[in-house]
């Protein structure tokens, strides 16, 4: 509006406001149309009369003002329209997101916004008189986080994304630095100084400059409201704005947690009705979620945990269902056999797979008999679904590293299909972790070290003094889900168990929680530093107690009265709960009410 009063024959200047991304700098910025300045009308029940000159953007759900009808206003002058052009374009305006501090959003019958900078300017109000605020909001949420104001819930306070980290993590796993964590059994110093010197100041600068950029609430009023919301909370109030340290003042005595013997085949069998359905699914995954399930169930046990049985399909619907897909395999495989060398030479993604595979294929696992030897059936197979997956997912393709998450699904299945859309499934789940940006491994490594600084304070501290704090030796944990942290027979153990999705999504957060709560003790007794907190976990490989580690990660759930990390899906178990978010600046401390007992998640 150009005018702030409301009279009725104040000018209306159109326009269309967008979120512009050009070389890593994100802006918004308001185009106004190469019209004059026009007036505006409503049409109405009683003017029939359709105004002249109706304005209709062809970005309908984003245009300021595309309900209204427009008429050009009488000049005086000939020239009048290039004096309005000129009032116009003071109107228009650009900046950059980071610049931004608050978005105040008001109702007058339509919605209007008003941007506020850094410097204190505030930016002319935008009107939306037929909506498109909210679908303008929600797009510039995917790239800044904004938080409702504890002053003025019409205020909402904006911090800017750092895009540093994702890139910080392509230095892991290129051909120069791949085998990084492998070389620390060695040399973990000069490994340590050399590969990972590339990332640590981008890992720091990319975790604290939201901290920094955070307006949030003050820390009193945190520290009071969280002190009602959860009773036994302190806060401890840092110097850094927007920035709390939640922790529990204390969590008890750890129960005992009982684990049961893993699902026999006998058991599977009662599971499942006449023709083959599958039944009281949620009893059933808990049994493999408190026990696992015996080898010769897995085959077909797998299926189902890794979605490519429904669990209330047939005998017979199961096996249309694996012709289909038997067909679509091959001619998926087929697309790759059938490429020559000629055509491979030309195609350098196709050429770079293939050889990735290869040099991949003949590393994994070759100390299990599955594996094992020169000309091996199981490595044939396992190059072949891998070179297919590729044809699956292009874009994709293949990442060093999926050779791992494979060679088990295989090794089980003892089929190639099967093994393959089960592999699909998987990675379905765990595709983030393998994308150039790497999206899926910073969230984690967020998510787990805000858990471990709600689960043991003292512990994070300490980490955090040796610039440890966010756990970027947790990694290799992380990206293979244990591959390389576990004998054999404990990944599949450690897998299945996570599949269940039981307590909640991510479950494995809280392995990752349990192995650091055995080591924290020797870490801190030892005062390791930086290089010897690396070196010490890497040597934990093939060391570790799966089921020691699964009573750990479970004990928090089961009889704890603040406990677990969730993801936003919702949890398998989260029924008839009564929830409430706090922001502690980049995280969110959510509690639940769960079958009568308190549970905080963190998300």
């Amino acid at each position: 509006h150009s005018s702030p009063d409301e009279s009725e024959d104040q000018d209306l200047i159109s326009g269309i406001l967008r979120i512009v991304d050009k070389v890593w700098v994100l802006s918004v910025a308001l185009f106004l149309d190469s019209s004059s300045v026009v007036e505006w009308t409503q049409s109405s029940e009683d003017n029939p009369h359709r105004p002249i000159d109706h304005q209709l953007s062809y970005e309908t759900e984003w245009d300021m003002i595309n309900a209204v009808s427009f008429r050009r206003k009488a000049h005086a002058h000939g020239d009048g329209g290039s004096n309005h052009t000129n009032d116009r374009n003071k109107w228009a305006f650009s900046f950059n997101v980071c610049d931004l501090r608050s978005i105040t959003v008001k109702c007058e019958g339509w919605s209007y916004i008003t941007f506020r900078l850094k410097d204190g300017t505030a930016l002319p109000a935008i009107h939306f008189h037929q909506g498109g605020s909210t679908a303008f909001l929600d797009s510039l949420r995917k790239s800044v986080q904004i938080n409702e104001s504890p002053d003025d819930e019409s205020v909402l306070i904006v911090s800017t994304y750092c895009k540093t980290f994702s890139q910080s993590f392509e230095n892991l796993l290129d051909d120069t630095n791949y085998g990084l964590v492998q070389k620390f059994k060695k040399d973990p110093y000069t490994t340590t100084l050399g590969g990972f010197s590339k990332v640590t100041n981008y890992l720091f600068d990319a975790f604290r400059a939201p901290e920094l950029e955070c307006h949030q609430r003050p820390a009193e009023e945190v520290a009071d409201l969280l002190g009602e919301l959860i009773p036994g909370l302190e806060i401890n109030q840092q110097e850094e704005p927007g920035f709390e340290v939640i922790t529990r003042l204390d969590l008890g005595p750890r129960p005992e947690v009982q684990r049961r013997g893993p699902v026999t085949m006998e058991e599977w069998a009662k599971y499942q009705d006449s023709e083959g359905r599958i039944t009281n699914v949620p009893h059933l995954k808990d049994l493999i979620f408190k026990g696992g399930l015996c080898h010769a169930v897995r085959r077909e046990a797998w299926k189902f945990l890794l979605s490519y049985f429904p669990w209330n399909s047939t005998h017979e619907e199961r096996k249309l269902l694996q012709k289909r897909k038997t067909d679509e395999y091959f001619r998926m495989k087929l697309q790759w056999k059938s490429v020559s060398e000629e055509q491979e030479r030309r195609n350098s993604r196709l050429r770079d797979y293939r050889s990735l595979i290869e040099k991949d294929v003949n590393r994994t696992d070759r100390n299990n008999k599955f594996y094992e030897g020169l000309d091996n059936p199981g490595l044939i197979l396992l190059h072949d679904i891998l070179m297919t997956y590729c044809m699956y997912d292009f874009d994709l393709g293949y990442v060093q590293g999926m050779s791992d998450l494979l060679s088990p699904i295989l090794f089980v299945m003892e089929n190639e299909v099967d093994a393959f859309w089960c592999f699909v499934s998987f990675m379905d789940e765990m595709h983030e972790n393998f994308e150039e940006q790497m999206q899926g491994m910073k969230t984690q490594l967020i998510q787990l070290s805000t858990l471990l600084r709600l689960l043991d304070l003292a512990f994070w501290n300490y980490l955090e003094a040796q610039d440890s704090g966010y756990l970027y030796f947790c990694f290799r944990w992380l990206l293979i889900r244990f591959k390389r942290e576990l004998q054999f027979q404990d990944v599949l153990r450690l897998w299945e168990v996570m599949w269940t999705r039981l307590p909640c999504q991510n479950f494995h957060l809280l392995v990752c929680c349990a192995i650091l709560d055995s080591e924290k003790q020797k870490i801190m007794d030892r005062k390791y530093g930086f290089n010897e907190i690396l070196k010490h976990i890497n040597e934990l490989s093939m060391k570790l107690d799966i089921e020691e580690i699964l009573s750990k990660s479970e004990w928090a759930l089961e009889t704890s009265e603040y406990g677990i990390l969730e993801s936003p899906q919702t949890s398998p178990r989260s029924t008839n709960r009564q929830d409430h978010v706090v922001s502690n600046g980049h995280s969110h401390l959510k509690e639940t009410t769960h079958n009568g007992c308190k549970v905080a998640f963190i998300s």
